[in-house]
């Protein structure tokens, strides 16, 4: 399975791991369902939350 990266769309975090979804909802990020899944990067909308990307990485690259 590929990692995934800060610079991913949340689509594209998906489609490397189905499971990564479980991460964003547990960081209460409702970004998968929202229309700017699709272009705004993982790194955009954690800032945009006030979220720590670095530990998000670590998280969305531990699921399986």
């Amino acid at each position: 399975m590929s990692a995934i990266t800060k610079e991913m769309s949340f689509s594209e975090a998906m489609a490397v791991n189905p499971n990564a979804g479980e991460v964003f909802h547990k960081y209460g990020m409702g970004c998968v369902g929202c229309i700017a899944a699709v272009f705004e990067t993982i790194e955009q909308g954690a800032s945009a939350h006030g979220i720590d990307v670095e530990a998000l990485m670590k998280d969305l690259n531990a699921v399986s």
